[in-house]
């Protein structure tokens, strides 16, 4: 499996403004495409695949397993229904999008149907979103870290999730960073500001560059066409060592999702 290290996040866009996204994000040359159960739009992502002028085999599509379907007596007719709304045959990528509130379905039980779904042919890989350490191990235990595909997290310059992040890669789990502009913020940012003056960039594309620089994903998400093709200019942008070092210093512990039913945060 090939995940392009930069996508498009689609958190929050509904309806048209869904569709225009997707749609613009795939003609200025996005080529990696996540959604979720959640989000209430798979459907307007199906419409703007439908419609893009791109083969299929060029787009990964990212979807996500709602925590109402990892029951193994749910979660797979749960990837049907989001593939017929994405109207694809089949995604690229699946995740337990949250762990099981209190823990109400086991790790073991939702890695196994979610590893039966990817045999079936209704996803090509699988992984995980929001787990800590403990249930990473946990997941690790249940399918082994090779079936692991990527733990998508929280991760920007306020939160460098760095114990999570060493794990994973010492197991051989790819990250990918959600929340990377964290709600915007970097944009203001006096340090990160700077070193977007130097380099004749944006703040956004100087976080995105940071974030890839440590070899994670980034699915960053915008309405507007401007945005989305500034930050495709990020991959681009050769950050100095200093640069980096000078970004790592902002880690604050900063979490910007964190609802009730989350898992106990390292």
């Amino acid at each position: 499996m090939h995940m392009p290290q930069f996508g498009l996040g689609t958190f929050r866009l509904q309806g048209q403004q869904a569709i225009d996204s997707v749609r613009d994000g795939l003609a200025l040359g996005y080529r990696h495409i996540d959604t979720a159960q959640i989000y209430g739009n798979e459907a307007e992502v199906g419409l703007a695949l439908a419609d893009a002028r791109v083969a299929r085999g060029e787009v990964f599509v990212t979807t996500k397993i709602w925590t109402e379907n990892l029951g193994a007596d749910r979660l797979a007719s749960s990837l049907e229904e989001s593939l017929r709304k994405l109207r694809l045959e089949q995604v690229d990528l699946t995740l337990i999008h949250w762990p099981s509130p209190g823990e109400a379905v086991p790790v073991a039980e939702s890695m196994q149907a979610l590893l039966a779904a990817r045999d079936a042919g209704l996803t090509r890989a699988i992984g995980i979103s929001n787990f800590p350490v403990a249930l990473m191990r946990e997941a690790i235990a249940a399918v082994g870290a090779h079936n692991i595909a990527t733990n998508q997290v929280e991760l920007h310059p306020y939160l460098q999730n760095r114990k999570l992040a060493a794990f994973a890669h010492a197991a051989g789990i790819h990250v990918t960073a959600y929340m990377p502009l964290a709600y915007g913020k970097v944009m203001l940012d006096p340090v990160i500001g700077a070193i977007a003056a130097r380099l004749g960039a944006t703040p956004a594309q100087v976080s995105l560059a940071w974030l890839m620089a440590k070899g994670y994903a980034v699915i960053p998400s915008s309405t507007r066409r401007a945005n989305l093709e500034s930050n495709l200019r990020a991959p681009s942008l050769v950050l100095e060592r200093e640069d980096i070092a000078a970004i790592d210093t902002l880690d604050r512990g900063e979490r910007l999702v964190s609802p009730e039913f989350a898992p106990e945060w390292d």
